[in-house]
């Protein structure tokens, strides 16, 4: 098999000789060019023919989102977003999944040994992971802006049986902005664990709630799970549920993380038996890298529960659908475009 050819885009010398450094020295991985600027990394695509990119935000004489705007407009390719990720940071990386960056990771603290091995493999993993996805040219999200929120009445929220569980990992923020656009706000209730880094959940949350018709919060402690509303699991901890009356409630866990990620579809999955009969759940798998949420997912089936996974060629990565579909849990597998109307369908 060929080596996964990348070019490595990024102001700083030092990081450059750092990314170059650790993904030179994997299997399969071949560093084949870098840049210090968009307009030098324009040049050097053309002539180099990189399989993967990685590119930094702040960058001199063009920003990195435009670059990587005109990229997925002209020659659409997996870019890996490689930058300082911060709360104040978090709106400039969601835009970047949106315009198509398919994965983002913090550049390492200095100094810090551990973090910096965590990063030499994740970035590894990812390299990899993007050089397999499926990217698409850059289109625009069409949303209207719902404005003011309103509660579903009590009559269209009994209409829904059944709530609905939703996984998802890379490519995973997009198709859930794509899925929800789909969605009213006399929807029932909604839970998603995305794989998401801490400071990136509530800058999701709020984004999503401010085009889509159904409330979007991110999961805090206490908040009630109630029709009209989607919950965004907290970017640091598990999702699970309690009861508290005839109402159910968020609870926040940091236990350790489950198939390497905290918050982990299998803990929601597994935790919402606890508060609803699994006969009364629709559960969702989309695009993502790995295996989380296939063991519970199959529990789930195993007990009642409908199941939706995302077809291989609508999603970036085939990962987690792709691994319930290999156990025989999947009652559908639909492109990203059918499974709203599905899962309400089950959901009824």
């Amino acid at each position: 098999m060929a080596d996964v050819r990348v070019l490595v885009v990024d102001d700083s010398a030092l990081i450059r000789k750092m990314l170059t450094q650790i993904l030179s020295e994997a299997k399969g991985i071949e560093v084949v060019g870098t840049a210090h600027d968009p307009l030098i990394a324009r040049d050097k695509i053309k002539q180099l023919n990189p399989d993967v990119l990685t590119l930094d935000v702040e960058m001199p004489r063009m920003n990195g989102l435009q670059f990587l705007r005109n990229l997925m407009r002209l020659r659409p390719m997996p870019v890996i977003m490689v930058s300082t990720l911060t709360a104040v940071g978090a709106p400039v990386t969601l835009e970047a999944l949106e315009i198509g960056a398919l994965d983002y990771l913090a550049k390492p603290q200095l100094g810090n040994e551990q973090h910096f091995q965590l990063f030499a493999r994740q970035l590894v993993e990812k390299v990899r992971m993007a050089a397999t996805a499926r990217v698409q040219p850059l289109q625009k999200f069409h949303a209207l802006r719902f404005a003011p929120k309103v509660k579903p009445a009590a009559a269209a929220a009994a209409a829904y049986r059944r709530w609905i569980v939703l996984g998802a990992s890379t490519g995973g923020t997009e198709a859930i902005k794509t899925l929800l656009s789909q969605v009213s706000a006399q929807c029932p209730p909604m839970l998603i664990t995305q794989h998401i880094p801490e400071v990136f959940s509530a800058s999701f949350a709020q984004r999503l709630n401010t085009i889509l018709e159904p409330e979007v919060l991110e999961a805090s402690n206490g908040l009630e799970v109630c029709a009209g509303r989607v919950i965004i699991a907290h970017g640091s901890h598990h999702l699970t549920f309690r009861r508290d009356g005839t109402a159910i409630r968020c609870i926040l866990s940091d236990s350790a993380p489950v198939n390497r990620h905290r918050p982990s579809v299998d803990v929601m999955f597994d935790a919402i038996t606890a508060v609803k009969p699994a006969q009364e759940l629709v559960a969702v798998m989309l695009t993502g890298m790995g295996c989380d949420g296939a063991s519970a997912i199959k529990r789930l089936h195993q007990s009642g529960t409908r199941t939706v996974v995302q077809d291989e060629t609508s999603s970036v990565v085939w990962g987690m659908p792709g691994a319930v579909v290999d156990i025989g849990a999947a009652d559908h597998v639909l492109p990203l475009d059918k499974i709203a109307t599905c899962m309400l369908d089950l959901a009824k």
